[in-house]
């Protein structure tokens, strides 16, 4: 689900490993001067420093966001110097702010915040800081950067630039090609940037054209009843794009029901079901733009190194980033084995 830049890069459950140097220079003689030794201390799978994270998200009531919490769970038991202190998990605001008071109250060391809505617990992200706690801001933005240390999460607007491009590409050769969308829920900011995302790719194919969009709310039922719909007003089109895997699974009900095979379909977010589906080949189902739930894993990272003061491997900086976008890939037959331990269900 949520999200907001457009910025790749890969860290923690991905962490990519390089080499940085620094080079001093002591005096204004010409000679050439040995490299400085690089003090930098970085994070990695090395014991160190005990480390207690405080984890709060909202309530897993979405496969992608039970995946959240399973992906921050493994990864903090991969390592003997850190305790996770985990929330029960709310929708409710107010019970969600008193859950992380009471980790606040605790003085775990870092706290990762899944904010069930990012506007409303940004005054208790903000009394973390102010208490010393550094906050790793995961997805779900809080209102200012100062009531997080780091921010890391998925790009929604590159949801939908990667699945407009890959149906522009597969349709590029086909005269008046017709495309529908069947989004996530209108209210919700998320779903108008992937759609905006898909319409600026789609500007590139002259030839192919959004001619339907129905919103749907991330569920079977909804994603089921909507497409429905969707089909019986569209007697023809070549592709759909569906915002999300788990309303992608009615979406798949509607269209088997239908008998409609006559259209290609991409989905969002990277459900294992999707994969499978994909792997199979049978079916409408051609390919899923991620939005993956790892983020949570190396959400874990950055707090770990947070609470040992240490940066991030592979980068030259002394500190971990201020704020992390994940990259939106396309998962297709070509790479859903590369993919397919990460799929969540």
């Amino acid at each position: 689900m949520p999200s907001t830049s457009r910025r790749g890069l890969l860290f923690g459950a991905a962490a990519v490993s390089a080499g940085a140097f620094l080079t001093g220079c002591t005096s204004n003689e010409t000679k050439d001067e040995e490299p400085a030794a690089d003090n930098r201390p970085a994070a990695d799978d090395k014991p160190g420093k005990q480390v207690t994270i405080g984890f709060a998200g909202p309530q897993a009531d979405h496969g992608w966001l039970n995946a959240i919490n399973d992906n921050a769970e493994k990864q903090a038991k991969k390592y003997s110097d850190v305790t996770l202190e985990i929330t029960e998990g709310s929708n409710d605001t107010a019970q969600q702010i008193g859950q992380i008071e009471t980790l606040i109250n605790k003085k775990v060391d870092v706290l990762v915040v899944l904010p069930a809505d990012g506007k409303a617990l940004t005054q208790v992200g903000l009394k973390a800081m102010r208490a010393g706690i550094p906050v790793v801001n995961l997805d779900r933005v809080f209102n200012t950067p100062q009531a997080y240390r780091c921010w890391i999460g998925g790009d929604n607007y590159g949801m939908g630039l990667s699945a407009g491009h890959y149906i522009g590409e597969k349709l590029k050769g086909k005269a008046n090609a017709r495309v529908i969308e069947l989004a996530g829920l209108d209210n919700l900011e998320l779903t108008k940037q992937r759609t905006q995302g898909f319409d600026d790719a789609l500007k590139n194919y002259p030839n192919v054209k959004k001619v339907a969009r129905q919103a749907a709310d991330f569920t079977v039922e909804s994603g089921q009843a909507k497409m429905a719909q969707l089909l019986q007003a569209q007697s023809k089109f070549d592709a759909l794009w569906n915002h999300d895997d788990d309303q992608g699974v009615g979406a798949l009900r509607a269209i088997d029901q239908a008998g409609r095979d006559d259209f290609l379909m991409v989905g969002g977010a990277g459900a294992l079901s999707a994969f499978q589906a994909i792997k199979q080949d049978n079916g409408v189902l051609k390919a899923t733009v991620l939005y993956p739930p790892t983020m949570a894993a190396s959400a874990i990272d950055l707090a770990r190194a947070l609470g040992q003061g240490k940066g991030v491997s592979g980068l030259a900086e002394y500190e971990i980033p201020a704020s992390i976008t994940l990259y939106s890939a396309v998962v297709d037959k070509e790479n859903v084995d590369q993919y397919m331990s990460t799929g969540f269900k």
